[in-house]
């Protein structure tokens, strides 16, 4: 079996992607109790996507009511703290990121495969760019923690990740990360901390 070169990674905002949600979800558990009441988590790691599978939008729709926080839609400025804080853990741990895409609900990233799991990379990966959106005062749930001691995550607990095996592969996926934005009516972004990738290397 061929190695592992690089992943496709996806994750959402809070709110988007429900832990239960009925096509599926990167989530092996259902933490927030009135959730629980719309079904057990969905754990799928289908390759494909799943947004497109049938299933009960009503009933999604309210699942979603009995969140304890809003639905987390990044605006402009907040994706850009996001960016900044993505940038700042790829030039502390040497990540090669070859395609980004940060949308108001869900993030795509193209990652080369690095010596820390993929799991670990992404961690981090949230981790900056929440710290960023606090540094940048730009956290919506920033007054919660100054309430409870906690801080809710702008984040879902789970992500998708494809694992890419050739550089055909990565670069198809690359060119779907970079559609990514355009489909939404938004610019094709250009992020500073993404490199180009260079098949060779391989």
């Amino acid at each position: 079996m061929k190695p592992v070169i690089a992943y496709h990674v996806t994750f959402s905002t809070h709110g988007f992607w429900l832990p239960n949600d009925p096509r599926g979800s990167g989530s092996t558990d259902v933490r927030h109790e009135p959730l629980r009441h719309f079904g057990p988590a969905t754990f799928d790691e289908a390759p494909r996507s799943v947004a497109r599978r049938p299933h009960d939008r009503t009933a999604r729709l309210a699942a979603k009511e009995v969140m304890k926080y809003p639905e987390m839609i990044f605006n402009g400025h907040q994706a850009l703290s996001v960016m900044n804080g993505f940038g700042i853990q790829v030039a502390k741990s040497g990540y090669h990121i070859h395609a980004c895409s940060i949308l108001p609900q869900h993030v795509h990233l193209v990652i080369r495969r690095h010596h820390y799991d993929i799991e670990q990379v992404i961690r981090l990966l949230r981790q900056a760019g929440t710290t960023q959106l606090l540094t940048d005062e730009r956290h919506p749930f920033a007054s919660e923690r100054s309430m409870s001691g906690r801080l809710p995550s702008v984040w879902t607990q789970g992500f998708r990740k494809v694992f890419l095996f050739t550089p055909e592969e990565v670069l198809h996926r690359i060119q779907y990360v970079e559609d990514n934005s355009v489909k939404e009516g938004k610019k094709l972004q250009r992020w500073p901390f993404v490199v180009p990738f260079i098949p060779d290397s391989f």
